[in-house]
């Protein structure tokens, strides 16, 4: 049975940091049967597991009935400091694994389409209006959009690659033929900058769709440079298990990347499959516990009812079976990867 637009929003909408503007969201909805929104991810660090939440939302968006555009931007890795000569390696590695890791959600990609940055970014129509944009946007402002995006953009010693790139993110809006565009909150001053500035060079200011960034393992925010703070797709369930033991989880405070990851990933799938969490455990301690919800097991953890080490072994579980569709393809991915990241 089809959606009703209320159910397409709501569905848009959920575990959104903001959206930019709900009323936009409300009319592209009303008027066009199957909008186009865009998710780029420069093609960096080997993705990890927090890849499954933009994952998620990009699943959410094609149950909405969106034509979704993955943009994997090369040459926005390049100018965030990957080598040219793995530029393209890293490009072929993201294409294999991506599609792989939303289809493990369990949805439906005839929708979903690749795009190769460099294909359409070297285009003279492009780069001529990247030169228009640039004429317009400040220093000041160019910089403050990529604070949060880009290594190394502020001090003497910041690159100019750093100043294009957030131009570039703006202008993909309008080359990318879309709707909307989704990302994180970092991305949102790009995205600003991306609304403000396209009116003025003639191009209409799109729907921004952000998601809120879950906190890392170890730390504040899920990194891939750091090998604590992520867990690969390759990794096996014995890492798997020992990094998630690893992670910090404060007796008494669910603000931590264990909890977040159980909130916005597992808990999310399993409510959408119409699935139980099981928490298994020793009779001595009271035995198994079931949930169908988040708000029972942040409950159950803040008032002491269930142990640390029982859910982070539940959870570390749950994300190897989540993942392991991924892991059969193991050896094509590590081929890949030994090129990629050497």
């Amino acid at each position: 049975m089809a959606m009703s637009a209320d159910e397409r929003f709501n569905l848009v909408k959920r575990n959104t940091a903001e959206l930019i503007t709900e009323e936009e969201l409300k009319k592209l909805i009303k008027s066009k049967k199957k909008p186009v929104v865009y998710w780029g991810t420069a093609t960096t660090s080997r993705p990890s597991i927090a890849y499954l939440f933009p994952a998620l939302k990009i699943a959410d968006l094609l149950k909405a009935g969106f034509h979704v555009k993955v943009l994997l931007a090369d040459l926005h890795a390049a100018l965030d400091n990957v080598p040219w000569n793995l530029v393209e390696h890293r490009y072929d590695y993201y294409k294999k694994i991506i599609p792989m890791i939303i289809e493990a959600i369990g949805v439906d990609i005839k929708n979903l389409e690749i795009v190769k940055g460099s294909e359409f970014q070297l285009k003279p129509e492009y780069m001529y209006d990247v030169l228009k944009l640039s004429s317009i946007v400040s220093v000041h402002d160019s910089r403050k959009a990529a604070a949060d995006v880009v290594k190394n953009i502020e001090g003497d010693s910041a690159k100019l690659a750093g100043l294009i790139y957030p131009l570039m993110q703006a202008i993909d809006e309008e080359h990318l033929g879309v709707d909307a565009q989704l990302g994180g909150t970092d991305q949102r001053k790009i995205m600003v900058l991306a609304r403000e500035n396209l009116p003025r060079i003639g191009f209409n200011s799109r729907l921004e769709i952000i998601n809120p960034l879950i906190h890392g393992l170890i730390g504040k925010k899920m990194s891939s440079s750091d090998p604590k703070s992520k867990i690969d797709f390759l990794d096996d369930e014995k890492a798997i298990k020992e990094k998630v033991n690893s992670a910090e989880m404060v007796i008494g405070s669910a603000d931590n990347g264990v909890m977040a990851f159980l909130k916005y990933v597992i808990m999310t799938i399993k409510e959408d499959k119409k699935e139980k969490f099981h928490v298994e455990r020793d009779k001595k301690f009271g035995g198994n516990l079931v949930y169908a919800n988040y708000s029972q097991v942040e409950k159950d953890y803040l008032d002491g009812k269930v142990h640390p080490l029982d859910l982070k072994n539940a959870i570390a579980k749950e994300i190897f079976n989540l993942i392991s569709p991924i892991q059969k393809k193991r050896k094509e991915l590590e081929a890949l990867a030994k090129l990629a990241y050497p």
